[in-house]
Formats: structure tokens, sequence, C-alpha cells
């Protein structure tokens, strides 16, 4: 057989696969990959384990399990005064990854440009390659990496069909604010512009901020497929359940993908959750949950000699070794692995180009011991 043309000939093994491998292979504390090393609500899984006891354990609806999809619209309204019609305008998904594919496949044609902020969760670029369409990427800079859109104008073609934000973003902890909304809505005024608003920590957000859903602002719901996951709300990634909002007519095109590309998500974990948001403690208090965490962290990180970088929401934080080493970032996140026992994330890898700006992240959304347990290494650094 003649060897396979690749689709992606210029795509590896995703970063985080990588490092939490080598975290493994060399007994590292894993602060790379973005998941808790505590276990999720016990109450959570009895409900999950009573779905399948009362015989839930078939096909799910294709869109999703009604009471969930009513739990979601409930919880959306609450939060952004905003109504999605649980029967045309949200659906249960196989995690935010399983969404934003989707969403992409779904609108992208061949030679459909789409706009998106780097450092940049790397599952963006590879979707929109794989449909034919063009990446056309803007670098933004630490400290801040604050989107400038004036830049933002001079991407904008007659062939931008879309633009992918992230908010509260990975890997930079940064947040959008209400000038980059209004920069946002000025920009896409009457313009066929589409966005993915990749939202999967909503939740996690912090110092009494705001998270600018895109579910708040009219003008820019009515074009915004909206991502969110129940891995970071339920701290049960490995479950893979998420969820997109968006407009009638913009599901109506996504669920004709959804229903060839996984049908439907397994259906006890969809019973267990509808139950489990009733109590909307589940969500009200998470960012107190997490901002506990942060602040445990950063104080411990600024005892070393590496320098924190601002965290607004996510559960990551990020920081400079310019002080430290001239080595490059993934070099040095190795080395780090394996001589001193902390596995983090290099965010070179999240630019197309490689830009190395002497950043690491880290995840804090881990046991108050484990993070201990990290800052007394790094302090050896």
């Amino acid at each position: 057989m003649r060897p396979i043309t690749s689709k992606l000939p210029h795509t590896g093994t995703t970063i985080f696969t990588v490092m939490s491998a080598l975290a493994a292979e060399v007994g590292a504390i894993n602060l790379s990959q973005g998941f808790p090393d505590y276990d999720c609500s016990p109450h959570l899984i009895e409900l999950v384990n009573e779905a399948m006891r009362n015989g839930h354990n078939q096909y799910a609806p294709m869109a999703g399990v009604m009471s969930l999809r009513e739990q979601i619209a409930y919880k959306t309204e609450k939060l952004y005064g905003t109504v999605y019609n649980p029967d045309t305008e949200i659906t249960i998904t196989a995690g935010g990854t399983q969404a934003i594919f989707t969403i992409i496949s779904s609108i992208i044609h061949p030679n459909d440009e789409v706009i998106i902020f780097e450092p940049a969760f790397d599952c963006y670029a590879p979707a929109i390659k794989l449909y034919g369409g063009v990446v056309k990427s803007l670098e933004l800079e630490p400290p801040d990496y604050r989107i400038a859109w004036d830049m933002v104008k001079k991407l904008i073609t007659n062939r931008t069909k879309m633009i992918i934000l992230n908010s509260p973003h990975n890997p930079t902890a940064t947040i959008l604010h209400q000038h980059d909304i209004e920069e946002l809505s000025a920009l896409v005024k009457n313009q066929d512009i589409y966005i993915l608003s990749d939202e999967v920590y909503e939740h996690l957000i912090y110092d009494g901020q705001t998270h600018h859903s895109m579910a708040l602002y009219p003008e820019l719901r009515e074009r915004s497929f909206i991502v969110a996951s129940f891995g970071k709300l339920c701290h049960a990634t490995g479950w893979k359940v998420g969820y997109c909002l968006a407009p009638a007519a913009l599901t109506h095109e996504f669920r004709k993908i959804h229903q060839f590309l996984v049908f439907s998500v397994n259906a006890p974990m969809q019973y267990g959750i509808a139950e489990y948001l009733k109590n909307e403690h589940v969500y009200l208090d998470l960012p107190a949950f997490f901002q506990q965490k942060r602040d445990h962290f950063r104080n411990g990180l600024a005892q070393t000699r590496f320098k924190l970088l601002p965290c607004y929401g996510s559960y990551f934080q990020s920081v400079t070794f310019n002080d430290i080493t001239d080595e490059k970032d993934s070099d040095f996140a190795i080395r780090l692995a394996r001589e001193i026992g902390v596995a983090s994330i290099p965010t070179s890898a999240f630019y197309n180009k490689g830009t190395d700006h002497h950043v690491l992240r880290f995840c804090f959304a881990k046991r108050q011991e484990t993070l201990d347990k990290a800052v007394d290494r790094l302090l050896t650094v």
C-alpha cells in the first residue's frame, strides 16, 4: 500500500500527553495537564450510580437528556439573564473538545478564514485545517496578553468566517473585559462572522471579576456558539461531558454533524449531573473554592525565583523564568520534570511558530499537600 498522505502533516502528539507521560516516567508531580488530583463529589457519584441502577444505560437522546438541558437552561438564565431553549438551542457533547470540533466542522468550508489568538488551546488550528480553513493568528504577549483590536481589524477580510475566543483563557489565565466586548461588537457588526466562544472555565473566575459570556450580549449571542464543560464544573475531567449553546439555526447545523460524530453522550452521567445541578451551590461556590487554591499556590510560588503572571480565571498559573535560565521553555520544562520533579507546560506549544516568552504554565487544581510539595521542590531551582 502507498504511504498515508497525512491531513495534518505538521501535527505531532499534544503537549499535554507528552508532559503527562514524562511526569509518569520520572515520578514528577504533574502540574502540567489540567485535571484535579482529588475526587469529585461522592454525592455526584451516587447520583450516577443511581441512574445506572434505574436502567438509564441505553442511548441517550441525540441532543442530550432533556432534564440536563433544562438544568443548563436554568443555570444560564440565572447567571446571564439569557434564555436558551433546551429543545432547540442546547446540545450535550462528549466534552468541550468535541463541541469545538463539531462547531468548526459545521461552519468552516475550504478557504474560510478563522481568527485565533495565540497562545491558543491546541485543538483549534488542527480542526480548522482539517476542513480546509485558513488560520489567521494574532500573537499575544505577556504579562497581560491583551488583545490589540486594531490588529484584529487588519486580519479581517471578505473570507473571514469565524473568530475563536477563550475566556477565562487557557493557558494564560486572562479574561475578557468590558472594553474587549465593546471592540468585538463593533468589529463584527454588519459582518457575516461567527464566534466560537470557549467558556469551559466560566465558573473559575476570581477577585470579583465578571465573566463576559457571549450569552450576556444579544448582538454577540445571535452569532455565537458557546462551549462549556462539566469536567471543570464537576471536577471530573475524565467523564468528558460538555455542552454547546447556540441559537436554533446554528444548533440545527451543529447537530447535523454531532449526530454522526458521537450520536449521543453516555446516559447515566447525564442523568446524574442533571440531579446534581439542582443544588446551585455546585457552581456558585466554585470561584471561592478555586481562588483559595490559586492564592495558596501563588503565595508559595512568590517565594521562588519564578515571576508570577496575573491569574484572573481558569485553574492555571503562569510564570516567567528569565531570572533562572536562558533555556528554551520546552527544554527547561523537561529538565524541571526530570531533575526537580515538577511537570509543567511550556507555553511555546500554544503558538504556531513556537514563540518562546520563557513562560511555563502550572495547574493548581490539586490538593493543598500536592501544591505544597511542588512549591518545596520549586524552591530549589
